[in-house]
């Protein structure tokens, strides 16, 4: 039995190291760092209980911009490659997955900088596939506007076309490094690409050899329609908002049916949601965690946080009063859709008003955020993967490395004695974690698109 066909089907967790954690005020308990946000030993340490813990990934998200309220909250700095990077050596194990956008990188680039991190960290890299929609990116870029929602998700499909043909374009056998011959490569297994399309002009081949895991697992994370074909076309894992157990159900069917439509198989991708968890030995003492964080955040920053999120100016919302009712997608569908959706979702769902939304989500925006005992956090998990609505899970912890050792702690152990999640690695690969084979070697000149 291969490893993707191991029986039975086991929860997958990956941990989103969000700086000082998910709550916007994680940065000012007693016990926290200020400066974590640009210290690699603080990314490291919250690497090293996931892998203890025998967790899938650590995962990175990236902004091209300094896009948060900078007077308040720190920020998304250190560049993921880089940080993974130093993660890695620090590491045996945990996978590496780190955002990078196809909207200002070239693919030759970012093929060669993914790929050195699956050597480097002997196949444990995957990349998260974004693109840009915010008007600070796009200034940082010499853009005055920020290209239209189809155009950016055309260029990215684009971009990993190319991508995956340059992890293609050495055979698995091209590198010989045989002292007693005095052949180094075959020249003749390593291959141009030749790719002329509508964004790139790309001739290859790469310049370093297929990488351990043969492509870096590709993970994505959108929920407009052309995200979701993107993720269909391309993606193994995806990082997705809902609100709802129905939603995520609904959502994961419909990825998977896109995925055998583009000719792949119905077990091609891992649907993992967003999930934040505030943990307390009672559900009373985990509510008054919340709430205490989210008093620590200044009202001002946090609705202006929402009003970003629902693209509108924060005059347009009163703190005691449910939003407006006639709110469209953010810059008239050029925006982010996927935490406009799922925060308005929320929002509606509950008759909630801006003050009782924001409390909701723990200062955060749009993800799914669950506050209790690790009991009731289990049961929660283990309901939504029982019901088809999760592969897994993305943790959010609402401050680290705290957060995530409560997690550890208390919920995996719960996790483990119900047969849902392992106690030990059986691979080496973040392919081996997410039960994903190596994709086939297939080298030779991409076809020219439109």
């Amino acid at each position: 039995m291969t490893m993707n066909q191991r029986l039975p089907r086991l929860l997958h967790l990956n941990v989103n190291i969000l700086h000082s954690g998910f709550v916007p005020s994680a940065w000012r308990l007693a016990d926290a760092d200020p400066l974590a946000f640009i210290d690699a030993a603080h990314y490291v340490r919250v690497a090293q209980i996931a892998e203890a813990a025998k967790f899938d990934a650590v995962f990175l998200a990236d902004n091209a911009s300094i896009a948060d309220q900078i007077d308040f909250r720190p920020i998304t700095a250190l560049e993921p490659t880089v940080l993974l990077a130093s993660i890695a050596a620090a590491t045996t194990h945990i996978g590496l997955i780190g955002t990078a956008s196809t909207s200002y990188n070239e693919p030759y680039n970012l093929a060669r900088r993914f790929a050195s991190l699956d050597h480097v960290s002997r196949g444990r890299a995957g990349w998260n596939i974004v693109t840009t929609a915010d008007i600070g990116s796009a200034r940082n870029f010499g853009r005055d506007a920020v290209p239209d929602h189809a155009q950016r998700y055309t260029r990215a499909s684009e971009f990993a076309d190319i991508v995956k043909a340059l992890w293609d374009s050495w055979e698995d056998d091209a590198l010989v490094a045989d002292k007693a011959s005095g052949r180094f490569i075959d020249v003749g297994k390593v291959h141009p690409i030749a790719h002329r399309g509508a964004h790139f002009s790309v001739q290859g081949p790469l310049n370093l050899p297929r990488s351990p895991q043969g492509h870096p697992v590709l993970v994505q994370a959108g929920g407009s329609p052309d995200g979701r074909e993107l993720a269909a076309r391309h993606a193994e894992a995806v990082f997705s908002a809902s609100q709802s157990l129905e939603e995520s159900a609904a959502y994961a069917r419909e990825l998977k049916a896109r995925a055998q439509a583009c000719g792949r198989g119905p077990d091609a991708i891992r649907v993992l949601p967003g999930l934040t968890t505030i943990v307390g030995a009672t559900e009373a003492e985990a509510l008054r965690r919340r709430d205490e964080l989210v008093d620590m955040i200044p009202w001002t920053y946090s609705l202006n946080r929402l009003a970003g999120t629902l693209g509108v100016t924060a005059d347009r919302l009163r703190l005691d009063e449910r939003l407006p009712g006639d709110l469209p997608l953010p810059a008239n569908g050029n925006g982010n859709h996927t935490f406009f959706n799922a925060t308005l979702a929320q929002a509606r769902r509950h008759g909630y008003t801006a003050r009782e939304l924001i409390r909701a989500l723990a200062g955060g925006g749009g993800h799914r955020v669950v506050v209790g005992t690790p009991e009731q956090i289990a049961d929660d998990i283990t309901h939504w993967f029982n019901a088809g609505a999760a592969d897994g899970f993305n943790l959010m912890p609402d401050a680290l490395p705290g957060g995530l050792q409560d997690f550890v702690d208390g919920v995996v152990p719960i996790l483990r004695r119900r047969g849902l999640f392992r106690s030990e690695y059986e691979g080496s690969t973040l392919r081996d974690h997410l039960g994903l084979t190596r994709p086939a070697n297939t080298p030779g000149a991409l076809r020219e698109t439109a």
